[in-house]
């Protein structure tokens, strides 16, 4: 058998946002990736936007927040259309607003900076496994004389980042069950039009969203009550969103320039297992779901921060047994829970006059502390909290709370949270209590380039710490807190592999 094109160590498929993310976080850990797109150029459209909390804190713990700049606040959240205060735990609270393009293009800026490689117009047709690798094929757009050529691929792994329609996950044959859609909203970025602001404003006959934009542009999105879910291959035309949006709000849009056409259903769908063998999933290829909120983005960036430094130390050869099938163990539950609880807001968004009395109770609800933080948390992902041992510090499993630090850190230039303590991209052992100790001695087998240390103290007025010495892994989450120096060295075993030899 000839070479292939390629020889990498991971292969991703898809250079959306989890693709992308998905790269950044494998080539930090020092894998090498190669990045797989059908697109030869940009997006060209506005499609998700919304970052949410928990995202953020990814973004600030790789240091991207600075290129990024402060983002425009996204304003309220909701529940199925029913305001909802997202105010959280976190230093990104609320939601925020970025075009999906602005974020490929920092993912993208950061994921080739440290060595991943983009290869854009090719369009996956085939994968083949062997013992140790995987083998893909992918045809490229036809050249000036009108053939197609073919690229071949070989790679250790593969991921499936190339969204709801997966040909990954056709291709390699995952389940994906769950139900298709029995609802859909329509949606138009539209210009030249002179609407007013609707925020799920309903009518007797549907539901009708509108916002003007910069530039002068007015998203518009509409559901018809009882209507049947579009069959027609690729985005619905104009006509339609005109002719649905004047049966439900009585108002004519269809004399302006639509710049951009969408429609999504309730659909629910979640692969049985995110990995097989050589083969993952992430993102929109590992479920499918409507898109509320800005969930479904935050979701998958999510998924590619568990997997990456899991398949990196894994090519390394430095993870330990099982590793890599804990981000199937993790964010499969992860997934379900919101795809429940993407359900019950499209059930209580898109139903009709028969749902009243379930808006009704949702918002009397939403007015009670707890459910609203119980909500907040859920969508903008600072609730998720990883299976931990019975007795384990009440840290264990959850993300890290922010921490500034105090003059106190180990150097001078050392970081200044303990966010900024992960932007390398390793584990990290923080210690505050200021002087040597027996857990610093019991981490000193992985300070070969696996985890860090950093000796800090808390910031004078700050927050009063939730610890006293606490093992972090790369994805933020804490791994051991204050516990025994046995159970330190357990964890320290489990996710980073065994101890180096002395």
């Amino acid at each position: 058998m000839s070479a292939p094109d390629i020889d990498t160590q991971v292969l991703v498929v898809g250079a959306g946002p989890v693709g992308l993310m998905l790269a950044g976080e494998l080539a930090l850990g020092g894998a090498d990736v190669v990045v797989l797109e059908r697109r030869t150029g940009p997006l060209t459209e506005s499609r998700a936007s919304t970052l949410h909390a928990r995202t953020m804190e990814l973004l600030d713990q790789r240091g991207l927040l600075e290129e990024l700049g402060t983002p425009p606040a996204g304003g309220p959240g909701h529940f199925g259309g029913t305001r909802l205060d997202l105010t959280t735990d976190s230093p990104y609270s609320g939601q925020w607003k970025v075009p999906q393009v602005r974020t490929e293009e920092l993912l993208e800026g950061w994921a080739t900076r440290l060595g991943a490689r983009v290869v854009k117009g090719h369009r996956l047709t085939d994968l083949r496994t062997a013992p140790h690798t995987v083998e893909a094929t992918a045809e490229a757009e036809p050249g000036p004389g009108g053939a197609a050529s073919a690229l071949r691929v070989r790679a250790a792994y593969v991921v499936g980042c190339d969204g709801e329609s997966s040909t990954v996950r056709e291709l390699a044959g995952f389940a994906f069950p769950g139900r298709d859609a029995t609802r859909e909203l329509l949606r138009a970025d539209v210009a030249d039009v002179q609407v007013p602001d609707r925020r799920f404003e309903r009518h007797p006959g549907g539901l009708a969203i509108s916002a003007r934009g910069p530039g002068g542009v007015t998203r518009v999105m509409v559901h018809e009550y009882g209507a049947p879910v579009g069959r027609e291959p690729g985005p619905p035309s104009f006509a339609r969103v005109a002719d649905t949006w004047r049966r439900v709000t009585g108002d004519d849009i269809g004399g302006g320039a639509p710049l951009w056409l969408n429609s999504f259903g309730d659909a629910l769908r979640q692969a049985s297992q995110y990995r097989r063998g050589r083969i993952l999933l992430a993102g929109d290829a590992a479920h499918h779901q409507m898109p509320v909120g800005g969930q479904a983005l935050n979701l998958g960036l999510q998924d590619a921060a568990n997997l990456g430094w899991k398949l990196a130390a894994e090519v390394r050869g430095t993870a330990g047994p099982g590793l890599l099938d804990s981000y199937h163990a993790e964010r499969h539950p992860a997934g379900r829970r919101v795809l429940d609880n993407i359900a019950a807001q499209a059930l209580v968004l898109l139903g009709g006059s028969g749902t009243e009395q379930v808006r009704s109770l949702f918002g009397e609800l939403l007015r009670e502390p707890r459910v609203r933080a119980h909500l907040a948390g859920t969508i903008a992902g600072v609730d998720v909290r990883y299976a931990a041992e019975p007795g384990a510090h009440r840290l264990v499993g959850a993300r890290v709370p922010y921490l500034r630090f105090g003059t106190g850190a180990d150097t001078a230039e050392g970081p200044g949270s303990s966010f900024a303590a992960l932007w390398p991209g390793r584990g990290v052992l923080v210690d505050l209590g200021g002087r040597p100790t027996p857990v610093l001695a019991a981490v000193a087998p992985w300070r070969d380039g696996r985890v860090d240390v950093v000796a800090a103290t808390p910031e004078p007025g700050g927050a009063a710490p939730e610890f006293t010495s606490a093992l972090l892994r790369p994805d933020g989450h804490v791994a051991w807190a204050d516990g025994t120096v046995p159970e330190l060295e357990a964890a320290l075993r489990r996710w980073f592999g065994p101890a180096a030899r002395r």
